[in-house]
């Protein structure tokens, strides 16, 4: 465990120095930038001083380090908004919206993945594998203007944008989570073709166990292993790649603030974006480590 932490302190610090220095490397005067050629020279020193950028580099990163430890983000150059509430308004959304799409993408590609084993080589297989293939090949970006296209303004089933109610919510869930689910679809039946032959799982059938508890007890939790891994990527993907669903469907989260403070040329939102995106995805990445010990006691060894 404390070569795992270390080794995540690490990934963090890194996490840190890049993000830090995401306004250094940005091509011209990132105050240039963000005030456009109209601004006076006044109002550059004014704002070189708000963000220390007239500090030595490595007095910077010193007190940046200093503020993130206190939760202190820095504050919206086009809102004047502490940056830190503007993220406590906006990951929650986006949380929600990961977490609703791995329960559809498992909901669906589990049992599909099961189910496509089971049938290997017949032509239920055939048909599982072709629809997986072609959501996997879906792109959010075209996926979700067709969801919205069909379910939204020609039945009129949910809201076309926005976050007005809780059905608000099903087609960017949908959109990310069928995605998952054909990643998921394919890696389970891989995974339990693996372990569908072995020696156990034949003496557990010899012994008279049910097909259902052969499957679910034995073979499945053999071939966990696998399929943990990319629900831990996907779930880090999810937290991390919701920028394009979001801006689709108008959902207020910590993507869609990233766009838009891209586009307003908001630095210092933007680079605290990013800073949490990318912990997201180092985090849950851990915990998907950690969870590998409990479905199978051999990975402690």
């Amino acid at each position: 465990m404390i070569k795992r932490l270390s080794g995540l302190f690490i990934v963090i610090f890194g996490v840190l120095l890049l993000t830090f220095l995401l306004i250094h490397v940005v091509p011209g005067d990132p105050v240039e930038v963000m005030l456009g050629d109209s601004a006076t020279q006044a109002d550059r020193s004014q704002l070189r001083i708000e963000l220390g950028l007239e500090r030595p580099l490595a007095q910077q990163f010193s007190i940046y380090l200093t503020k993130i430890a206190q939760g202190d983000f820095g504050q919206s150059i086009h809102t004047k908004t502490p940056i830190a509430n503007l993220i406590k308004t906006r990951y929650p959304a986006t949380l929600k919206l990961a977490t609703l799409a791995l329960l559809i993408g498992l909901t669906i590609g589990v049992p599909l993945g099961i189910y496509a084993a089971l049938k290997a080589g017949q032509w239920q297989d055939l048909v599982v594998t072709l629809v997986s293939v072609r959501l996997s090949a879906m792109p959010a970006f075209w996926l979700g203007p067709i969801l919205m296209l069909v379910f939204a303004v020609y039945f009129g089933w949910f809201p076309v944008s926005g976050m007005e109610s809780n059905a608000s919510i099903i087609l960017p869930a949908l959109t990310l989570g069928l995605g998952l689910s054909a990643i998921l679809t394919r890696m389970t039946r891989t995974s339990l073709l693996e372990v569908l032959n072995d020696d156990y799982i034949r003496t557990a059938r010899a012994k008279g166990l049910s097909e259902s508890t052969v499957i679910l007890r034995h073979a499945l939790r053999a071939a966990l292993l696998p399929i943990i891994t990319i629900v831990g990527l996907q779930m880090g993907s999810l937290l991390a790649g919701t920028v394009i669903t979001e801006t689709i469907f108008s959902w207020d989260g910590i993507g869609r603030l990233l766009v838009e403070s891209i586009e307003k040329r908001d630095y210092p939102v933007t680079q605290a974006c990013v800073l949490v995106v990318a912990l997201s995805y180092v985090l849950v990445n851990q915990v998907t480590d950690l969870v590998y010990r409990l479905a199978d006691p051999r990975v402690k060894g």
